[in-house]
This record gives C-alpha cells, structure tokens and sequence, in this order.
C-alpha cells in the first residue's frame, strides 16, 4: 500500500490521466443511453472529450483547464447536450483551482458554481409537478456539492500557505540560530586570545627581566640572583595556574565546576599585580581615590587586565628608566582607571584603530574587554612624553 501510495504521488499527472479515460468511458455510456431523449451523440462527442480532458490535465494547467470547463459548459447549453457523467469534470476542476490556482481562476469557479445549477435548470426544466419551489430546491441540492468543493480547496489552500509559512520561519530561524552561533563562538574566541595574551604576554616578560636581571648580578649580589630566580619561579607557577584556568573553561565551559581552577583576577589584587611590577625595576606610583565597593566580575576583571597591559607595554617600550602611575577611581556611577608613564611611549601603530599587526593585539584586547562591558577606552602619547591609558568603566549594582 505504501509503494501505491508513493507511485501516486511521484506521478501525479498520470493518476488524472487514468481517471479521465474512466472518465470517458462512463460518460461514453451516458451519452448512448440518453440518445433516446432526442440527444445528438455526435453533438455530445466534443464536450465530453473536453471535460475529461479538464481532469487529465487539471494539475498541470488548472487556469487554462477552467476555461475549457467553462466553454464546455457553454457548448452544453447551445447544443443541448443534457448533463451526464462528464460533468464531474467540472466539480473537479472547482476544487484544483481553489486549492492551487490563481486567484481571479478561484473566484470565477466560484461564480460559475453558483450560476451552473442555475443555468442547467432554465436549459432543461424537470418534468416534476412541485411547481417553482421543487425547482428551487433542485437547484440548491445540485449548487451545494459545488459550494463544498470550493471550500474544501481553497481552505486546502489557506493550511499550504500556513503550513508553508510555519517551515519558512523555522527555516530563518535555523539561519538565525546558526549565525547566532558562529557569533558566540567567535566571541568566545576572541575572548580566550585575550586571556591568553594578557597571561602569557605579562608573566612571561616579567620572567625574561627577572632573568636578565639574574644573569647581570649572578657573580656580584648572589642574594639578588636569588631573589630574582624565586620571583620567576612564584611568576611561572601563577602563569601556569591561570593557563589551567583557561583549559579548564575549554574542556568544561565553566571554570567554576572544578575548584582546582584559580579565580578569575579582581581590583583587589591590582596591589599585587603592582607589587610583582616593582619586583622587576619598574617604579610604579598606586592610587585609589573614592569608596572601594563591590564590581561586577566582568568590571574587576576587565580593570585588572588594562592595568596589568598597560604596564607591560611600559617595560617593552617606556624605556630602561621610565616610572608609572596607577589611578583607581570609583565614581557613583563608575569606574575609572588612569595608567601613565614618563616613558618613550609606543609607536602609533601599537594603538592607532586598536593596534595593528602581531605587536598591536594587547590594545586591541583592551578595547575589546571595555566595549564588552559598556565603558570608554582612551589611548595615546603624552603631551610631555610617555603614554597615558585611561579608561571609564559603568557600574552596575553586584548581586
């Protein structure tokens, strides 16, 4: 029954065929029997062939299949071929062209459902003795089943072109849930880069002073030598701690369900950024001004990670004598942060439109994690030499 069912559908044309040429058969026998009623079956001949071609070629061309169905009709009624078999031809054609034809095709089947009853009744009167009532009533019995059949189409038509709505919008929906997608994946992607630029690009320049400091005062201030080596061993393990961070976010996608994961850094350990900065040579000025109060995450850690690129790009580019200064501000409604130094300054094309090539990806970042949270950033020379990155970040209440 499936295969049948499947073969009807894939050929639907030959399916109409096949009902017109029974079509044609049972009308060919009405005609011979109603020869006797004074009908001419060479007059019969043309109409009927037109009707079942109506139902053989319905689907194919329903517009064009309703004006023969009308014309038929015509020649019906000049030349007085009774109604027979044929005309279910037309019932049919009235529901294909209310369910998937044009819309002026649909109304004029529907208007000449309404008059055909009438028409047949005026050409061929019955022999009834019921007087005008009996004819109406014949009239409305043989209008319905036209009615119906175009209700039944062009309700077929409202439910495709719902149904045909539905899987549009669940087809723009999927594009939009897979844009939607590739954003977050970019976005978490970019967030990642920047995490690992600030760990990697901070601890690891710590090191390469503390190393080069070791190696320049080994033989003459071995407690120095020391020192300097402790300071790079405590900056490799917390660069390790946050890189397992990181990994642990990748496998897990939330670094808070497993608690062998450092937390995420915070204003309150900006002092100790600061610290580690000074450990290296760098004579760094701290202020707070204003009532510290609780962050949000996004605030703390966006504050932190300016403040500690600020400060490496001072010992990459400020230059073996330069000085910083750190300004922490907390307005009522945000945020400030104000990062200085008297030093040779960075070439323009380090922050020039967020930075350019491999060299530029730290402001880039900067600029990136203060759009994400609402606030400004500005970057830029001095007017009396060095660079200055001050940054405004909004506050929102903490829960």
């Amino acid at each position: 029954m499936q295969r049948l069912y499947d073969f009807i559908r894939r050929h639907p044309t030959g399916v109409d065929i096949f009902w017109a040429v029974v079509l044609l058969g049972l009308s060919g026998a009405s005609v011979v029997g109603d020869q006797g009623r004074g009908m001419h079956p060479l007059a019969a001949v043309p109409v009927v062939i037109g009707l079942c071609l109506v139902v053989a070629l319905r689907r194919r061309a329903p517009e064009k299949m309703l004006l023969l169905a009308v014309a038929a009709g015509v020649a019906q009624l000049v030349l007085d071929v009774r109604p027979n078999v044929a005309n279910f031809a037309m019932l049919v054609i009235t529901f294909t062209v209310a369910t998937v034809g044009e819309r002026w095709a649909s109304r004029l089947a529907l208007v000449c459902s309404l008059c055909a009853a009438g028409l047949s009744q005026l050409r061929w009167p019955g022999e009834t003795r019921g007087g005008w009532v009996q004819e109406v009533f014949v009239v409305v019995v043989m209008t319905v089943p036209f009615v119906l059949a175009w209700v039944l189409g062009d309700s077929m038509r409202t439910r495709r072109a719902y149904f045909s709505q539905l899987e549009e919008r669940a087809a723009r929906l999927e594009r939009e849930r897979e844009a939607q997608s590739k954003v977050a994946v970019a976005a978490e992607r970019a967030r990642i880069a920047r995490e690992l630029h600030d760990v990697v690009a901070h601890n690891v320049s710590v090191m390469v002073v503390q190393a080069d400091g070791a190696a320049y005062v080994m033989d003459a201030a071995p407690d120095q030598a020391r020192q300097a080596l402790e300071t790079i061993s405590s900056t490799g393990r917390q660069a390790l701690a946050e890189m397992r961070r990181l990994l642990g976010v990748l496998r897990t996608g939330d670094s808070q369900e497993s608690g062998e994961y450092v937390p995420q850094p915070d204003v309150e350990q900006i002092e100790d950024l600061i610290e580690q900065v000074r450990r290296t040579g760098l004579a760094v000025d701290f202020k707070i001004e204003g009532t510290p109060r609780p962050l949000p995450t996004g605030v703390e850690l966006t504050a932190y990670r300016i403040v500690q690129e600020a400060l490496t790009n001072t010992r990459k580019h400020g230059g073996p004598d330069a000085g910083a200064s750190v300004r922490l501000v907390y307005f009522d409604d945000g945020l400030g942060l104000l990062v200085e130094d008297d030093g040779r300054g960075a070439a323009h094309e380090l922050y020039e439109d967020g930075g350019a090539d491999g060299a530029g990806h730290g402001m880039i970042g900067m600029r990136e994690r203060v759009g994400m949270v609402g606030g400004t950033l500005d970057a830029g020379p001095r007017p009396g030499g060095g660079f200055r990155i001050s940054a405004l970040l909004p506050l929102k209440p903490a829960h």
